[in-house]
């Protein structure tokens, strides 16, 4: 019986085997899985060792065999819950349909089975009210998912995430704007979010607190976290849109046209300028405002940019093929960084050379030879 349980055992194929311990199941019965599947060689000895042991419980899950051990060590390994788990990123700014494509491909769960779980939004019905699935709450992050995750556990675990950040959001708002911001904006916006008809909160901790304004934050964070990468530039990105709902002029995101497109199955990969018309709440050149809800599923960054804007009179941005954008006022500097934007894309240098200086006027007039001076020439010539 010491034999069984301190040298190591593998009854099990090369390629290793999985062992799945139901709620409840007595000691006995997991040995007789465990021998049924070759991890032990005894199930009798397991049993012994398992109640010497009576403080430590085993744990219900799925666990995974896959290299020789001993029967002490598989005791431990149930009893410490080392259950079977694959990770899983969701990376920032993807929409519930990047992810359910993710899954599919990454053969956790069919896409289907996610975007049902993902398109009922009373998970979020105590902190969103308004909103018209989880798309926004889907927190970016790595998982770890069983081998047969489900759609619905799967946005419960995410959800909670979600709102575990926005407590440890909203508990650092008490002690004013974070630092990244400050030094982004050198201070930090009184304006707090505008509402979708232009109209401004107080202040963003207010609207933080406010379950209906909650959704057009999460909102603005998403437009944010899909139109740059660089979060020193999201409380820019983030007062372009808030200066723009205030002048009540739409907004005229991309993004927020492309996940229109995906919504009904449209996007092909690329943007065309006759999409820019395509219809739908969601695209905001057809629409004033904030979009009906989030593009994709913002990370703390953005969050926390919809929430303090830098305080600027941007009205535009353009990008600057480094990754990042051109910011602008008005219309003409915002043209000239287009024209900036395509010469970098053409290998040329953003500003065109200056033009070659004009040719002095003063040069063209011949300077008068004094008549001495002349004679002299003259009587040198004549030698």
């Amino acid at each position: 019986m010491w034999y069984s349980i301190t040298y190591p055992y593998q009854g099990f194929p090369r390629e290793g085997v999985f062992v799945e311990v139901p709620h409840g199941a007595s000691r006995r019965y997991v040995g007789y899985l465990l021998k049924q599947n070759g991890v032990v060689r005894s199930k009798l000895a397991f049993e012994i060792y398992a109640r010497r042991h009576p403080k430590r419980t085993l744990q219900a899950g799925e666990y995974f065999f896959d290299h020789s051990m001993t029967g002490r060590d598989v005791f431990w390994k149930i009893a410490n819950g080392q259950i079977f788990e694959q990770p899983f990123t969701v990376r920032e700014g993807e929409t519930m349909f990047e992810i359910a494509h993710e899954l599919e491909a990454g053969k956790f769960m069919p896409g289907s089975d996610f975007l049902f779980a993902a398109s009922d939004p009373s998970l979020i019905r105590d902190f969103a009210p308004d909103a018209l699935t989880l798309e926004g709450f889907l927190f970016p992050a790595t998982y770890e998912l069983p081998r047969y995750p489900s759609g619905s556990e799967l946005t419960a675990e995410m959800v909670h995430k979600f709102k575990e950040e926005w407590k440890h959001i909203e508990a650092s708002e008490s002690n004013g704007p974070t630092a990244s911001n400050a030094q982004t904006s050198g201070e930090s916006s009184s304006k707090g979010l505008s509402h979708s008809n232009g109209q401004a909160s107080s202040r963003a901790p207010a609207a933080a607190e406010n379950p209906r304004q909650r959704l057009q934050l999460v909102t603005l964070a998403s437009l944010v976290e899909r139109e740059t990468p660089k979060p020193v530039e999201r409380p820019l990105v983030a007062s372009v849109f808030e200066n723009r709902l205030h002048k009540r002029m739409r907004l005229q995101c991309d993004p927020t046209v492309i996940y229109a497109m995906e919504r009904s199955g449209r996007y092909m990969g690329t943007l065309t300028g006759k999409d820019l018309s395509f219809e739908s709440p969601y695209n905001t050149y057809e629409h004033g405002g904030l979009p009906p809800g989030p593009i994709g599923n913002p990370g703390e960054a953005s969050l926390r940019a919809a929430l303090h804007p830098a305080e600027t009179s941007y009205l535009y941005f353009v990008a600057n093929t480094q990754g990042g954008h051109f910011f602008s006022s008005t219309l003409a500097e915002h043209n000239k960084n287009v024209v900036k934007y395509r010469r970098l894309l053409a290998g040329l240098p953003a500003d065109p050379p200056p033009p070659p200086p004009p040719p002095d006027a003063k040069k063209k007039q011949a300077k008068p030879v004094a008549h001495s001076q002349m004679q002299k020439q003259n009587k040198g010539k004549g030698r």
